[in-house]
């Protein structure tokens, strides 16, 4: 771990990134030191600075950290967080604060191989996701919706939970985007009030326009996606997942599932 390019295990006890969740964060796989999707990742983490007012460190400060992360261990997935640093009691700003940039590499995991194959089976979560069109799209540290939907999801003994807003919309996995298919069509939540707009999520994107698929970025609810031919669930750590059951939709085949899986693993694309 280091805290500002220097080993470190802690922040200040003064850190508003630890007293108000006031940063933001990028999470990315880094294989044989080399992150993947960097550009993306990076300008993502700029723009999410940018809309909280942040100074985001510099491509080659966050580089130089993960290769020496990276020297001794050359795959893991890295974790970057940027902070507003430390900051007196209050939540106004003050404006001579210093960010503090934190850079993290741990082990991949292992994932079932059932889940990039069948498909996983996806809980509907109880949990009913806040509006805040000021939030809405950014990796913003706090994250405690998804840590109390993540929970219902680790009491169900699932992979992943699907997300709805207070208005009964659908969103997004606890930590990753969700995508379906009907007729030459995909499908993607709109991301306008909440959610979080993933890197992944923008490269099937890519691939929709590569491939001449059509794809829609809309309000939905969760009926309409149990008519869908396939449902995926994308983030930059697993990569792609397709849903093998969810409520009354079951499904073992998912032929433009597994072929934008294939792609997405290109780390050309």
């Amino acid at each position: 771990m280091l805290v500002n390019g220097l080993p470190s295990a802690s922040i200040s006890p003064k850190d508003r990134g630890l007293n108000y969740g006031d940063g933001v964060f990028r999470t990315l796989l880094v294989r044989q030191g080399r992150p993947h999707s960097w550009s993306r990742h990076y300008l993502k983490l700029q723009q999410d600075c940018a809309a909280l007012q942040l100074d985001c460190p510099t491509s080659e400060t966050l580089l130089s950290d993960i290769a020496a992360l990276s020297a001794t261990a050359p795959n893991g997935v890295a974790k970057i967080v940027v902070t507003r640093g430390d900051g007196q009691r209050g939540y106004a700003i003050s404006a001579t604060q210093t960010p503090v940039r934190v850079v993290t590499l741990n082990p991949i995991p292992v994932f079932e191989d059932i889940h990039y194959t069948s498909g996983i089976k996806l809980h509907r979560c109880r949990l009913k996701l806040g509006h805040q069109t000021r939030l809405a799209g950014i990796k913003h540290l706090n994250r405690l919706e998804n840590v109390l939907a993540a929970t219902e999801c680790a009491e169900a003994a699932l992979p992943e939970g699907l997300l709805e807003d207070e208005d009964g919309y659908l969103v997004s996995g606890t930590r990753s985007n969700l995508f379906f298919i009907r007729g030459r069509t995909l499908y993607t939540p709109d991301l306008s009030r909440c959610g979080v707009a993933g890197v992944q999520r923008e490269r099937v994107m890519d691939w929709a326009k590569e491939h001449g698929v059509e794809c829609k970025v809309a309000q939905m609810h969760f009926e309409e996606m149990l008519r869908a031919e396939e449902i995926f669930m994308v983030n930059s750590v697993f990569g792609l997942w397709p849903v093998g059951q969810v409520a009354s939709y079951k499904r073992s085949e998912h032929p433009t599932s597994w072929k934008i899986q294939e792609w997405l693993n290109d780390e050309n694309n």
